[in-house]
C-alpha cells in the first residue's frame, strides 16, 4: 500500500516541496552572471545536469523568472561554478534574493577572478568551473530550462586525478536534498558497468 499525491488535485506550492524531497540528491550549479550594465549576480540552482556530451551542453532550471536567467538572456554568456562542501555557508548566503544592483560576490564576501572564454567571473574558491554561451531556453510551467554550450571547463590541478579527470573526492561537491537539507559528499562504490547483458 502506498500514499498517493496526485499533481491535480495538489497545491502547485505543496508538489514543488514533494518533487524536491523525491528527486534527491541534485547537484547544484552554482550560477555567475552579468547583467547588461555589468553588474556581476551569483546564485545556487538544484535542478542541474548535462544535455548532450557532443556538442557539450548543460542546463540548469530556474523556476520563475531571476536575475541569472535575465541576465543570461541579455548577454549570452554563464559559468557554472562548482558547490563544494567548503563554500557551503556563502552557497547558502547566494540563494538569498538580493536586489539586481547587488553582486552576491560583495555580499557574501567572496573574491571572483576572469573566466577564460566569457564575460561573466568565475569563483576563485570554486575548484571547478564550467564556461558557457547560451543554447537556449525552454519554458516548461512555472520554470525556464536554460541551456549553455560549454565553451571551456577549467580545473585547480590539486582536484585531477591521477587520470588527468577531476576527483570526485577532493572535489566534495554538495547536493540539495528536501526542505532546508543539504546532501554532504557521499561515500562512493566502484563497480564496473557489463559489456552486455
Amino acid at each position: 500500500m502506498r500514499t498517493h499525491f496526485d499533481p491535480q488535485t495538489m497545491d502547485a506550492g505543496d508538489y514543488y516541496k514533494l518533487l524536491t524531497t523525491s528527486v534527491v540528491p541534485r547537484p547544484i550549479a552554482w550560477v555567475s552572471t552579468v547583467s547588461a550594465d555589468g553588474v556581476p549576480n551569483l546564485a545556487p540552482y538544484s535542478f542541474f545536469s548535462v544535455s548532450s556530451s557532443a556538442p557539450a551542453v548543460v542546463q540548469f532550471t530556474s523556476v520563475g523568472r531571476k536575475d541569472s536567467l535575465r541576465n543570461i538572456e541579455e548577454t549570452g554568456e554563464f559559468v557554472i561554478n562548482l558547490a563544494t562542501e567548503s563554500l557551503f555557508e556563502q552557497i547558502n548566503q547566494t540563494s538569498a534574493n538580493y536586489d539586481s544592483s547587488v553582486s552576491e560576490y560583495t555580499a557574501v564576501d567572496l573574491e571572483s577572478e576572469p573566466s577564460e572564454t566569457v564575460r561573466p567571473p568565475r569563483v576563485v574558491a570554486s575548484p571547478l568551473s564550467i564556461e558557457a554561451t547560451l543554447h537556449q531556453v525552454v519554458e516548461v510551467g512555472n520554470s525556464f530550462v536554460v541551456m549553455g554550450a560549454v565553451t571551456m571547463i577549467t580545473v585547480r590541478p590539486e582536484f585531477l586525478a591521477e587520470d588527468g579527470l577531476p576527483d570526485f573526492g577532493a572535489l566534495a561537491p554538495l547536493s540539495r536534498l528536501g526542505r532546508d537539507e543539504w546532501g554532504m559528499p557521499p561515500a562512493v562504490r566502484r563497480i564496473q558497468r557489463p559489456d552486455r547483458p
